[in-house]
């Protein structure tokens, strides 16, 4: 069993050394284009936008509520 896990791990830090030099191939300068931060920025906004109407919408209705 152990001799299984030892092969298993070696075989994943091969296969994770393999993909790391080919990311790394890919974009050599690494980190995130303008236009995915931008991007991620702007949904974020919307989610947090959302949430907020949400959250009002939810006080509004729990404000409503009588206990009589």
């Amino acid at each position: 069993m152990l001799k299984l896990q030892v092969h298993l791990l070696a075989t994943i830090a091969k296969a994770r050394g393999v993909l790391q030099d080919r990311f790394d191939q890919l974009d050599p300068e690494g980190g995130y284009s303008t236009e995915t931060v931008v991007v991620t920025a702007a949904l974020a906004a919307v989610a947090i936008a959302v949430l907020a109407i949400i959250v009002a919408k939810i006080m509004a209705k729990g404000r409503s509520i009588t206990l009589n």
